[in-house]
């Protein structure tokens, strides 16, 4: 049987006329020789190569790249978003005012804020806080979005492996614990800001 067959014409029928093209068809035989059938040669050459990367791997570790965790860690980068950790004020309560953005633009919804009085009627702060780590997708918008610098992923913890969905559970009390005193302002600068900026000329354009 031939390996080719000749190009063919086709004609197509459309709505405005005949459209005409070649086609071409290319059939491929099977193997035909007892060796190519019998696919040995191939199988013996395939555990050849398994056979040196695992003898390689056994005694040198020539070929492998994996890190025994959690006796052996690699260095993660300085931009790595790690476990969650609620950042605290001058007086070391968190810094949170449950404003709810978070959870607003998390895409997972794996957080999770129930608001209290703080006796200030101007800002309110988290009774319970907790993120499901399981459900976190990584993405650190909650970060992006938080305007007190509560939130933060820059702890450099991995997060660990549970036996129980509920242990994954990030509470209040366990990201305070790798919280630290925030520097920036809280409540940002005021409503007056604009009138605090700067002053700049405007465009006028010609009439």
């Amino acid at each position: 049987m031939s390996a080719h067959h000749a190009p063919s014409s086709v004609e197509a029928s459309s709505a405005t006329g005949k459209v005409r093209g070649k086609v071409g068809v290319r059939v491929v035989g099977r193997p035909d020789s007892l060796e190519q059938r019998v696919y040995l040669p191939e199988v013996i050459r395939g555990l050849g190569v398994t056979a040196k990367h695992f003898f390689a791997n056994l005694f040198s570790r020539k070929y492998t790249v994996t890190v025994q965790y959690p006796e052996e860690k690699v260095k993660y980068p300085d931009r790595n978003r790690g476990l969650h950790r609620l950042m605290l004020r001058d007086d070391g309560q968190v810094r949170c005012v449950a404003c709810m953005l978070c959870p607003t633009v998390c895409p997972a919804h794996c957080i999770t804020i129930v608001p209290e009085e703080t006796g200030n009627q101007n800002e309110k702060r988290p009774r319970i806080f907790e993120i499901d780590e399981l459900r976190c997708v990584v993405c650190g918008l909650c970060v992006e979005a938080c305007p007190c610098d509560a939130i933060r992923m820059d702890s450099g913890v991995h997060a660990p492996a549970v036996d129980f969905r509920g242990d994954a559970i990030q509470t209040k009390i366990d990201m305070l614990k790798r919280g630290t005193q925030s520097v920036a302002t809280q409540g940002g600068v005021g409503s007056d800001w604009r009138s605090k900026q700067p002053s700049v000329k405007q465009y006028d354009p010609p009439k």
